[in-house]
């Protein structure tokens, strides 16, 4: 096996991943746990990340990369957001360095700031390390990183221009959860069509709050099964995600960063609008942190 060169840490809020990595971002060996920071009583975190080390069996002495909400107010170092756009080296030029007895050097990344031209600030914390990581991005190609809340990213020769996030997930699950357009929804199998008519609707364009109550006036006047009601709506969120997000960016391409379940929908919504798209690298956040790490000079 190569010699590894830096552990990188994936620490998210529900879960933890660490990975020995070597030349050129390889990833020679890597452990995954649910000891997210809000697992982690007492803020102890050095104890768990010693255990997936010793797990790893990670050689003594070699740097640390820490990214996610590991940097954030809940986590172990609160890293102050860093403004757009940024690239692996502005990224590597504020890493918050810390010694802690018994494990190598840390290095934590911090997120970043966009402050878009109407004035409302959004923020990311995570997803910049897995951008960083998708270096074959070609002109015009925009990266999307669906989720409880979805990040549209504008990266131009390397830098992160500009981004904006839609809270598509977590609307999903309260509208699901705690409204009336829940009442109706029936436990199926995927429903493939109601999807895509959903995500029909929602590429219409702008007026969502006008096309929400058609999750239940479908059901209700029978043009619509309950089996289909929760993928109905769920492509209506997603489709008008995709329609405002395009009309804002114009992309050449999409480029699509996230687990096979979510990149496989939102793949189906970029067919019904016509959008070219890809999925993103491989261990993606593995690759932008060791391009982070090689920035400041940890590794060659």
């Amino acid at each position: 096996m190569a010699e590894p060169s830096i552990v990188g840490v994936d620490w998210g809020t529900s879960s933890l991943r660490a990975c020995l990595l070597g030349p050129d971002s390889a990833v020679l060996a890597e452990r995954q746990s649910e000891d997210g920071i809000l697992k982690v009583e007492g803020g102890a975190f050095a104890p768990v990340l010693r255990r997936e080390l010793a797990a790893l069996e990670a050689p003594a002495g070699l740097p640390i990369v820490l990214s996610g909400m590991i940097t954030s107010r809940q986590g172990w170092h609160e890293c102050p957001y860093l403004a757009c756009p940024a690239d692996a080296k502005a990224l590597a030029n504020a890493l918050h360095r810390v010694t802690e007895p018994g494990l190598g050097p840390l290095h934590f990344v911090t997120g970043l700031e966009y402050a878009s031209p109407d004035g409302l600030p959004d923020v990311m914390r995570g997803e910049e390390t897995q951008i960083i990581g998708q270096d074959d991005l070609a002109p015009g190609e925009i990266v999307v990183l669906p989720g409880t809340h979805s990040k549209w990213v504008a990266v131009e020769e390397g830098r992160i221009m500009r981004f904006r996030t839609w809270m598509t997930g977590e609307v999903f699950a309260v509208l699901k959860g705690h409204s009336i357009l829940g009442r109706l929804m029936r436990d199926a199998p995927a429903d493939a069509a109601g999807f895509a008519r959903g995500v029909a609707a929602g590429l219409e364009g702008p007026g969502l709050l006008g096309r929400l109550f058609s999750a239940r006036t479908l059901p209700l006047t029978g043009r619509l099964a309950e089996t289909a009601v929760a993928d109905y709506l769920s492509g209506l969120l997603i489709g008008t995600e995709i329609a405002e997000a395009v009309a804002a960016e114009r992309p050449s391409g999409v480029v699509v960063v996230g687990s096979d379940t979510l990149t496989g929908r939102y793949g189906k919504a970029l067919d019904i609008a016509g959008l070219r798209h890809r999925p993103g690298r491989s261990q993606a956040a593995a690759r932008g942190q060791w391009r982070i790490a090689r920035a400041a000079g940890l590794v060659r």
